[in-house]
């Protein structure tokens, strides 16, 4: 949608994912994501941490359902999703504002850490058994040694 805003962020889960489900059935995770930057002082010759940034993150579906059993307090991320601005009023009269991100993608951060993908099927209703086509990137063999395949 036209005038959106993306947003990427790459930071630490500060709590263990929330994952619900609404009326109708659909999966809801709610986690929240620290950025904190950090700059390097050329003085005393060691880096320093900025002021932490805090995000509210929401993930819908299938994302929740995987975000929830995916990822745990600590684990850093990326997320990427739509910046929404919300405001209400809170119990003692005072108007609030909120910023939260309604996430799009979200996966672990491999800066530091490794992770081992497992997809999952859709559930888009009644559909014959498919068999799942052969991945190159998971033989076990030898690697093809033909002019037309990369050497990695």
């Amino acid at each position: 949608m036209a005038g959106e805003t993306i947003l990427t962020v790459v930071g630490n889960l500060v709590d263990d994912p929330e994952l619900r489900f609404t009326p109708a059935g659909a999966a809801v995770t709610k986690f929240r994501v620290a950025s904190t930057p950090r700059t390097f002082d050329k003085q005393a010759n060691e880096w320093r941490d900025g002021e932490a940034l805090f995000l509210a993150c929401s993930a819908w579906r299938q994302t929740a359902e995987n975000v929830a059993e995916s990822l745990m307090r600590g684990a850093r991320v990326i997320v990427t999703g739509r910046l929404k601005q919300r405001s209400y009023e809170d119990r003692d009269g005072i108007k609030r504002t909120v910023y939260e991100l309604d996430v799009d993608e979200v996966g672990p951060s491999l800066r530091t850490a490794t992770a081992r993908i497992t997809k999952t099927t859709r559930h888009n209703g009644p559909q014959a058994p498919q068999q799942p086509a052969a991945d190159p990137w998971t033989s076990t063999g030898p690697p093809p040694q033909s002019a037309d395949e990369p050497p990695f």
